[in-house]
């Protein structure tokens, strides 16, 4: 099994004939995801890539039904449209890479999808990547890197960090191990799909046998896994890496590296560290000790 996304999801791409939308499609194509249909207004009746490209959404869902997944590459001014577009027509799962939405509209279009029962994950995420099954967006770079870092296997990787998606996956597979489902969140400030959401996914994924977070800083989504566990909604083994422990330095508000790492009362790493803590969860006080923490359950 996995999370998101299987050999059989059929996948639209919004604004795709764009440079970092082709770049998308050919990442996707090439992993053996398959991309069926994409979007740009006017430029109906073209193709990318030997994919045929649609009006809007609406057209592109008449034509292929099928599709469950749309990845967005947008310009930020067109994100919200792009969003609300895909939400409208239903589409189970939206995956948007673009950054500096501005948080009234992100906040807008989280509201619309949870109306309609519809995941988003993003703003600002590369994608995420099931080894052997498929990728949406470019999480993992070229083929051959991915092929090289990615291999199937237990561990279900989530990461704040698209780089640390990689390096995550790639720590993982040096140890032996693979992973189930990699997801690169996004770093915004609200996140569309938190690690709440994606470990009851892991939770009830026969494939995946233990979990690893790189989160940071700043936000309140920690504590969300806190009560999840209480809750006895998340059993497995979790080991988390928090990074930022140097921002209890900076001033109150300040905004350090991703718009969701702000310093705030209450949201310092350690505080989230003896929250998790105290409901068993391993701590690693390196991102590369998330490994070694997980390894015995892998």
């Amino acid at each position: 099994m996995s999370i998101l996304i299987n050999k059989n999801t059929k996948v639209l791409v919004q604004g795709i004939t764009g440079k970092e939308g082709q770049k998308a499609c050919s990442s996707m194509r090439e992993y053996g995801t398959q991309v069926i249909a994409g979007v740009r207004p006017g430029k109906g009746g073209e193709f990318v890539e030997g994919v045929p490209v649609f009006n809007s959404v609406k057209e592109a869902m008449l034509a292929h039904p099928d599709i469950s997944t749309t990845t967005i590459y947008v310009p930020p001014f067109a994100a919200k449209e792009a969003i609300l577009e895909a939400i409208e027509n239903n589409i189970s799962i939206i995956n948007t890479i673009v950054e500096r939405i501005p948080i009234q509209d992100t906040a807008y279009c989280l509201a619309a999808a949870r109306e309609k029962n519809i995941r988003l994950i993003g703003p600002s995420s590369l994608g995420y990547i099931s080894p052997g099954e498929g990728r949406i967006g470019v999480v993992g770079g070229p083929l051959a890197l991915a092929n090289e870092v990615f291999q199937a296997g237990s561990v279900g990787v989530i990461s704040r960090s698209g780089g640390m998606t990689n390096e995550l996956s790639w720590q993982i597979r040096k140890a032996g191990l693979g992973q189930s489902t990699a997801v690169h969140v996004g770093g915004d400030l609200l996140m569309g799909t938190t690690y709440a959401d994606l470990l009851k996914l892991f939770e009830q994924d026969i494939q995946t046998k233990a979990v690893v977070i790189f989160g940071e800083h700043g936000g309140g989504y920690e504590f969300e896994i806190v009560e999840m566990i209480k809750n006895k909604e998340y059993t497995k083994p979790l080991a988390v890496y928090i990074g930022g422990k140097f921002a209890n330095l900076f001033p109150e508000g300040m905004n350090i590296g991703h718009a969701g790492a702000i310093v705030e009362k209450g949201q310092s790493a350690e505080e989230k560290e003896y929250a998790l803590k105290s409901v068993g969860v391993m701590i690693a006080d390196t991102y590369d000790d998330l490994v070694v923490k997980i390894q015995p359950f892998a």
